[in-house]
């Protein structure tokens, strides 16, 4: 499993916090520091669509020229924009063998994420607590 973001984005913190503390094996992919490539954009692009990986809230989006904004129309146009300003990508995106699973993090990911894919340490099911 692999997620993708930026090391110092408070939201890509607590992703990685949560993953962590719930045993959940990953690798983590700066792409601030370790780039971003076309065929990585695209492989997500094809998978989610432009409107769910372009983040348009913050600092970058907010201080585009207007004519920049309402020129972001589609996949291409989107690509070229993350590609050159990669802080506009919504972050993370968690990945598994090229498949996206979820862009963004809201506090916690949904279990039944990783319900398809077997853990060496799957979360525990309600009712299977140790306090219990």
């Amino acid at each position: 499993m692999k997620l993708y973001g930026i090391a110092n984005c408070t939201t890509v913190k607590k992703a990685r916090t949560w993953l962590e503390s719930h045993g959940v094996d990953f690798e983590f992919y700066d792409f601030k520091k370790q780039g971003v490539s076309e065929a990585m954009l695209s492989g997500w692009l094809k998978q989610v669509g432009w409107q769910k990986l372009l983040k348009k809230t913050g600092p970058t989006w907010g201080q585009l020229p207007d004519a920049v904004k309402v020129s972001i129309k589609d996949d291409a146009s989107a690509m070229a924009l993350m590609l050159s300003k990669p802080n506009i990508i919504k972050r993370p995106v968690l990945e598994r063998k090229g498949k996206v699973l979820a862009t963004g993090f809201s506090g916690q990911y949904d279990e039944n994420l990783f319900a398809r894919f077997p853990h060496p340490n799957p979360l525990p099911q309600a009712g299977e607590g140790a306090n219990e």
